[in-house]
């Protein structure tokens, strides 16, 4: 079998956008509810999300969506899906022309897949990068026109990047709950006009780059250093494949990890967490450029959501690549690593904070600039578990406070991700 740390040579498709453009509107909803100073900013933006259209309903019934509370967190965990589609259709005139249009239009493929999981208790949480090539059993699905009752037939092996035109979010949705072991009751889908409103609306996301990236298929030419990025080149970057890594769909995946921990620490940063009007913006611009399931609709939804994150610090905030090897039969797609896979399932069943014990990808490394490259261990703040040792374990009678269990789980090494507190670079494909 091919080494999974061979590089995979894809075909020279133009791909596609990210992101987890869901974390960035959780955020913002927080913060404007929780700590803007007046009531009209909150207001102005329950209104923007009083916008949404009217949903797309999930297909599996044993995900089901929690009670929403009037104010407050949701309760228990979460596992919300993004899909980021890389369809031409109506995206502008720099998509408008015949080879756009001929690469993907309609619903397009989700090239960009990524599931949120929040613990029960509020305290870590997982963002999991599915690879676009990864070849995977695909469920029956139902059909994507809602007014139909025809079934859409699954397969043994297919691409994963495809469920979307197959089937609609809800088969995005079925199949990754079949690759995860989680129950998904939420779900959003985004395109590449999001991606540039976002970006803009935050005024960009600073990046290092270790080397120059220059990457002909999206228009990117960026020198080594620290780089702004905003706009249609906030776009380009994160669907860079070609530029960035190894050329393969997984050194993109990194790429993105660098963009969204560098997002997301500006997003928490005063700066932004003070600034109502940017936060309106943040939300008005998710709200505009994406499509949400039934069960995320509701603003309600979305705000207790948000606040489920409120106290997840960047540190205990893992993003990691679903783990995957070359495919024997096909050195330009990738397998499941089931052991690999076992491990983060059980994980993420259990609601354990991850430890990463591996590198940071393809197509990333540590800033050099930090004074420390090492991976934050997750903050243990959970309560004793059924698991623990008889010392650490109440006697009848014991008022005293048990000592808490170390919950975390190790990943194996070549399982690759960072967390969001971690501050790395981009390598170019030069």
């Amino acid at each position: 079998m091919t080494s999974p740390h061979s590089p995979l040579k894809h075909s020279k498709r133009p791909s596609q956008s990210p992101i987890g453009t869901f974390l960035k509107i959780l955020v913002a909803v927080v913060v404007v509810f929780a700590v803007s100073s007046t009531s009209v900013a909150a207001i102005a933006v329950y209104q923007t999300l009083s916008k949404i259209g009217p949903g797309i309903q999930l297909a599996d019934p044993n995900a089901s969506a929690a009670a929403i509370p009037s104010v407050g967190a949701i309760e228990g965990g979460v596992n919300l899906l993004l899909a980021g589609t890389d369809t031409r259709t109506n995206q502008g005139d720099a998509f408008s022309d015949s080879a756009n249009q001929d690469a993907s239009s309609g619903a397009g493929n989700n090239d960009v897949t990524m599931v949120l999981h929040i613990s029960a208790d509020h305290t870590n949480a997982t963002v999991i990068s599915i690879p676009r090539d990864l070849i995977a059993a695909v469920p029956d699905c139902p059909d994507p026109d809602p007014t139909k009752t025809d079934i859409v037939q699954g397969t043994d092996a297919a691409m994963f990047n495809t469920t979307l035109s197959r089937g609609g979010l809800p088969c995005t949705v079925l199949t990754a709950e079949k690759l995860t072991g989680l129950k998904i009751a939420y779900a959003a889908e985004i395109s590449f006009d999001g991606v540039i409103a976002m970006s803009n609306a935050v005024g960009g996301v600073s990046v290092c780059l270790a080397t120059a990236v220059t990457d002909p298929f999206t228009g990117l030419d960026l020198a080594a250093g620290q780089q702004t990025l905003v706009g249609d080149q906030a776009l380009a970057f994160v669907r860079s494949r070609h530029g960035v890594g190894d050329g393969s769909d997984l050194g993109r995946i990194s790429n993105q990890q660098v963009f969204l921990s560098a997002l997301m620490r500006k997003i928490t940063s005063a700066g932004v967490l003070a600034n109502p009007i940017a936060l309106f913006s943040l939300a008005n611009a998710a709200v505009e450029n994406m499509t949400f399931s039934t069960t995320l609709k509701d603003p309600a939804a979305m705000v207790a959501i948000a606040l489920a994150l409120k106290n997840v610090s960047l540190s205990n905030l893992v993003f990691v690549q679903y783990p995957v090897i070359t495919d024997p039969d096909d050195a330009n797609r990738v397998i499941a690593d089931d052991a690999s896979v076992a491990v983060l399932n059980a994980a993420l069943a259990s609601d354990s904070p991850l430890t990463l014990t591996g590198g940071v990808g393809r197509a990333a490394v540590a800033d050099p600039s930090t004074t420390s490259t090492a991976t934050p261990a997750p903050t243990d703040t959970t309560a004793p578990t059924d698991t623990a040792t008889p010392t650490d374990t109440a006697t009848p009678g014991d008022t005293s406070t048990p000592s808490p269990t170390d919950t975390s789980v190790a990943l194996p090494t070549n399982v690759s991700g960072q967390t969001a507190a971690e501050e790395t670079c981009t390598v170019g494909n030069n």
